[in-house]
């Protein structure tokens, strides 16, 4: 798997680094098949307080790419609701690939 984490004007520390790695290995939990993930964490320079921080993420699995994207006022906050979004994408599609119909029984004559 390939993780790509970059900052819009803002640096991408250590702890800010491992604190979305440890939350995305729950979306690798559910389906191992992710190729490549890519994060965008972002300031906005608004003059509102509310909502500024966003945090963005591209996820191309086997088959499918899925995107979603989280603002709030804390970054971390932001990482956290960001991840629940993409779990449960990653669940739902990896739902939809799994063979739900069972072969019928064969009649003995």
């Amino acid at each position: 798997m390939n993780l790509t984490i970059s900052g819009h004007h803002l640096e991408v520390t250590p702890a800010l680094r491992s604190y979305v790695t440890q939350k995305l290995d729950r979306v690798i939990r559910h389906f191992d098949q992710v190729v490549d993930v890519k994060v965008l964490l972002t300031v906005e320079k608004q003059k509102e307080k509310d909502k500024r921080q966003r945090a963005e993420c591209n996820i191309h699995v086997k088959g499918n790419d899925m995107f979603a994207e989280s603002a709030h006022e804390d970054l971390y906050a932001a990482v956290d609701d960001l991840v629940d979004k993409l779990d449960r994408q990653v669940v739902r599609h990896k739902d939809r690939l799994q063979d739900h119909h069972h072969a019928s029984p064969k009649r003995a004559m």
